[in-house]
């Protein structure tokens, strides 16, 4: 039966067969699969993560944090590969019932603090080291709106879009055609808002731009769905500046590569416990010393 022929029957039935890609991690359901217990390292801060746009978030905050001198923002980053159900994990599953990357415990209070959704990581931190968040009201909630916007619009793009046009086992037009609009609408917004200001919120570098970015930014650098020539991303001249500013920031750089199993061997650091860890411990130099 073709898609246009489809019908909805009265009571949806799931289908495990269904889902494209990432079918064998999907479920109606939710809760752990098996029992796991997570590593726990020497840091204050443990980062449960994969460098998805959302897991980029993180990695990125952490290191612009610790970039500005902040050593009480040390962590210790552990890889949660969700391609083959780690997140469904009872450990993981205990400190994010939705079973999403990125998950952080914050071991350095007292209860111990889980924190799950990266727009909440970010605030979180941002909040707790004082740091990429204006403190002047008005600055702060144009800063939050935005923010927001991210936590809202984004599964339009990755859900939306980049499901159907990358992943779907088969190609919807109407559903491509859908999310592609909607796409672009989104860039057009963030193109207009930067042709007077540095960043998102102003004049200064916030939450928002980490936010933002990693969705963002990296599509219209040419790093999500291969989609950058259907989008037309190169005519978003004011995106286009910003999001290669923020690209070229060391603490980006460096946040880009934490929990990536995927890519050139040397962007590639599964696990982050030092700053020495991008030099001495990515991909190619593990495999070299395997070898």
């Amino acid at each position: 039966m073709s898609d246009s022929d489809y019908t909805p029957p009265k009571v949806w039935q799931w289908d495990s067969e269904s889902g494209g890609k990432f079918a064998n991690i999907n479920r109606p359901e939710a809760g752990a699969t098996h029992p796991k217990e997570l590593p726990v390292g020497r840091h204050p801060h443990q980062l449960y993560s994969l460098a998805t746009p959302n897991g980029v978030k993180a990695g990125v905050m952490f290191e612009e944090l610790l970039a500005l001198g902040i050593a009480e923002a040390e962590y210790d980053a552990w890889l949660i590969r969700i391609g083959k159900g780690e997140q469904f994990g009872s450990g993981f599953v205990e400190i994010n019932p939705n079973s999403k990357i990125p998950a952080l415990v914050d071991r350095s209070v007292e209860p111990v603090q889980r924190v799950f959704e990266s727009g909440s990581i970010l605030l979180y931190l941002a909040e707790k080291f004082g740091a990429f968040l204006p403190a002047q009201r008005a600055a702060r909630t144009e800063c939050m709106n935005w923010l927001f916007w991210q936590m809202g619009s984004a599964p339009y793009l990755g859900g939306g879009f980049g499901h159907f046009y990358a992943y779907a086992p088969v190609k919807i037009k109407y559903c491509i055609d859908r999310f592609a609009m909607e796409a672009k609408r989104q860039l057009d917004v963030l193109d207009r808002e930067l042709s007077d200001k540095a960043y998102i919120a102003g004049a200064d570098y916030t939450i928002a731009d980490i936010a933002i970015w990693p969705w963002y930014g990296q599509l219209v650098l040419g790093r999500l769905y291969e989609a950058g020539e259907f989008l037309q991303v190169e005519g978003y001249e004011n995106l286009q500046r910003w999001a290669r500013e923020i690209d070229a920031r060391p603490a980006v750089q460096r946040g880009v590569m934490v929990n990536k199993p995927f890519g050139p061997p040397e962007t590639q650091l599964l696990e982050r416990h030092d700053a020495s860890d991008f030099e001495l411990r990515t991909q190619d130099k593990l495999e070299d010393s395997d070898g």
